[in-house]
């Protein structure tokens, strides 16, 4: 996770009323905003700044949050963040050194979706013919091999001739 530190790129930064307000103008993903909402209760986030790039949370202990679309950054070593009655796992952050950073859950793959798998149903259903199965890659033409010319050893081309072919 590398995180682009400094101002917003015009270089004004604006208080956000809300942070319901702040991560809709960032689009951060509706199924995240209870997880950011818990995290943010549970440090004490008490102001909500824009930085271009990421939402910066102000707390009254400790280095402010930097909240992005996947991840949330500026926690210790030695904090411990419980959401739902359980400790996030931290992982050392890239672009803010001594900081850790969760991930937040929609950005998480789905090992497997409790989500019934939705087909679709119709006359368009109906119509659509199976794929074929896919015909394996053809080798790059760096890679083939024409043979040497045994008069003066250089590689033959594709048709099959050399330099000292005439």
């Amino acid at each position: 996770m590398n995180e682009v530190q400094g101002p917003t790129p015009t270089g004004t930064s604006r208080l956000y009323r809300s942070l319901a307000e702040a991560l809709r103008a960032h689009r951060i993903p509706v199924e995240n905003h209870e997880f950011i909402g818990a995290v943010t209760d549970a440090v004490g986030s008490s102001s909500f700044i824009d930085r271009g790039r990421y939402i910066e949370a102000l707390r009254k202990d400790g280095a402010p949050l930097h909240i992005g679309r996947t991840y949330i950054n500026g926690f210790t070593e030695d904090e411990q963040v419980l959401v739902g009655g359980r400790a996030l796992p931290l992982l050392a952050s890239e672009g803010r050194a001594p900081y850790f950073y969760v991930t937040q859950p929609g950005a998480l793959p789905a090992m497997g979706s409790k989500r019934p798998a939705v087909r679709a149903s119709g006359a368009r259903a109906a119509a659509k013919p199976a794929s074929a199965p896919r015909m394996p890659k053809a080798t790059p033409v760096a890679e083939r091999d024409y043979g040497v010319c045994d008069r003066c050893f250089m590689v033959r081309n594709a048709a099959g001739k050399c330099g000292c072919d005439d």
